[in-house]
């Protein structure tokens, strides 16, 4: 029997959630499996990947044929990483405990390089939100400006009303005024 290990599709339509499962390589994709190996959601950012990494690490072993996703996969979680050190144990180059210092190292070297990562996001998350804040600020302030220059063009041109009509009041009395003073000439 070829056995490959290979993803299994599930989740809803647009939400693509797979199974990394051992199977039969004449198996239908969604069909019979023999053994589930973990969860891979490429939803996520970054992609969550949740693995039996001892089962897993013994199908490798034992010449399972995983796909070429699933082979980036166990890449990513250091299956083939610790295939190769005890490769490396079995040819007498190092011990076991030389090839489990190793691999922690990779793993702590790999999860600093995640973290790294991450805080760049956050942190051009960040900058973008106080770009972005800024940007509304001005606009903010440009429009409140728009609307101080309305405001007071409205006040002058309220002055001038009141000031043509206090003009037009103070003209008739004057002109009555002129009128009445020649009278008592």
């Amino acid at each position: 029997m070829a056995t490959k290990i290979r993803l299994q599709r599930g989740g809803r339509k647009g939400y693509a959630v797979y199974r990394i499962v051992i199977a039969d390589s004449r198996a239908p994709r969604d069909g019979k499996f023999t053994e589930k190996l973990g969860v891979y959601n490429p939803n996520t950012n970054p992609a969550t990947v949740s693995l039996n990494f001892d089962r897993a690490l013994y199908w490798v072993e034992t010449g399972a044929q995983p796909t070429d996703t699933v082979r980036n996969i166990l890449k990513g979680e250091g299956v083939y990483m610790m295939k190769h050190l005890r490769g490396g144990v079995k040819k007498g180059a190092f011990d076991e405990a030389a090839a489990q210092q190793k691999f922690e190292a990779w793993k702590q070297q790999k999860e600093q390089k995640l973290q790294a990562v991450a805080q760049k996001n956050a942190d051009d998350k960040k900058a973008a939100a106080e770009k972005n804040l800024e940007q509304e600020k001005k606009t903010n302030e440009a429009i409140a400006k728009k609307v101080a220059d309305k405001k007071a063009a409205e006040a002058q041109a309220k002055a001038e009303e009141e000031a043509a009509k206090a003009a037009e009041a103070a003209a008739p009395a004057e002109g009555e005024a002129q009128e009445e003073a020649p009278a008592e000439a």
